[in-house]
């Protein structure tokens, strides 16, 4: 279909019926009683089963804008992304290509995540690290649209953080505007914290943790926030010493920290971003760098993939602990 006779993009996305407003919960850890904080927790997980957390925000004002076009993004190995963007693909019947970083990976079994991304029917090209590197620069792009047979692709960027998902990522501010002092958020790309930032208005400040190492992400997320408003929006900063190494390192200490979180609150706890935000939160308010009678909201952007609840997550929730988990709303 073409012209007037074709579905419009937004209508099929609210057909897939998401959980907008996310929910919010309070967790009631004694971590953060023992210095009169209150900390939430804000279910972005929850949003939708396969487009999960802020790959939603990011993902819906995308492929709105795509119209039904072929869609190729880029992203690592193990890239929520691709997945997410995969999974849409399927969900709306639109042709997807997966650009993934190292050559080397073409001629391997594809890992699970990759798996899943060819099981949706993403069309996975690999590319050496070097060109992936300098996958902005217009000659590059080009040559990889021609080598995908994707030229007239609408072109998402690694991470899905361009002007349009900033702008979708402002929704989440103005969802938890005026319930928190603080409400923080692992960094990827940055354009979640872009949007964050600029819709929780006066009062409450963002406070990204980047889990990848580096310190460039703060220009980044200046940039984003130029392309999608004009200029600097809202109240942000990062907080750089959280990454454990870098991206998709988990070293032991960090998985027993999250096998701990999961045990005391029944919460599934995403590896490589959530952790990493958690893990952060529980050194800073031990650090007493938020002042007592404060409330901290956690942004929940992900599940764990494959989506297994943990053994010590199970036991909890069977053995009742998930009541030190409250409800604050489900529809805000």
């Amino acid at each position: 279909m073409t012209g007037s006779d074709a579905p419009d993009p937004r209508d099929a996305l609210a057909g897939l019926r998401p959980r907008l407003p996310s929910p919010l919960q309070e967790v009631v850890d004694g971590r953060f009683e023992r210095r009169g904080v209150r900390l939430l927790l804000k279910r972005d997980d929850l949003i939708h089963p396969e487009l999960i957390g802020n790959k939603w925000r990011k993902l819906a004002p995308n492929l709105a804008e795509a119209a039904g076009r072929t869609v190729l993004t880029f992203g690592g190995a193990y890239s929520n992304h691709l997945r997410s963007t995969a999974a849409a693909g399927r969900l709306l019947g639109l042709r997807t290509v997966g650009v993934v970083r190292g050559q080397e990976l073409a001629d391997r079994p594809l890992n699970p995540s990759l798996a899943r991304c060819a099981a949706d029917g993403m069309r996975l090209r690999f590319v050496d690290r070097s060109t992936y590197r300098r996958k902005t620069d217009p000659e590059t792009l080009a040559a990889v649209l021609r080598a995908a047979d994707a030229e007239d692709a609408y072109v998402v960027p690694e991470g899905g953080s361009n002007p349009a998902a900033v702008r979708g990522c402002r929704a989440l501010g103005e969802e938890l505007a005026g319930l928190a002092d603080v409400v923080a958020v692992a960094c990827g790309t940055g354009g979640t914290l872009a949007g964050l930032a600029a819709g929780l208005g006066g009062g409450t400040r963002a406070l990204g943790v980047p889990v990848l190492k580096g310190g460039f992400l703060a220009e980044d997320i200046r940039a984003l926030q130029s392309g999608a408003f004009g200029g600097p929006r809202g109240d942000w900063s990062l907080d750089d010493r959280f990454h454990f190494g870098g991206y998709a390192r988990i070293p032991p200490e960090l998985d027993a920290f999250a096998q701990d979180f999961e045990h005391r609150h029944g919460v599934p706890v995403e590896r490589l971003y959530v952790a990493k935000l958690l893990f952060a939160l529980v050194a800073l308010v031990d650090d007493a760098a938020f002042p007592r009678g404060s409330t901290v909201a956690a942004v929940i952007t992900g599940r764990p993939f494959p989506q297994v609840v943990s053994r010590s997550a199970a036991v909890s929730s069977r053995s009742g602990q998930r009541s030190s988990v409250r409800s604050i709303s489900s529809s805000m």
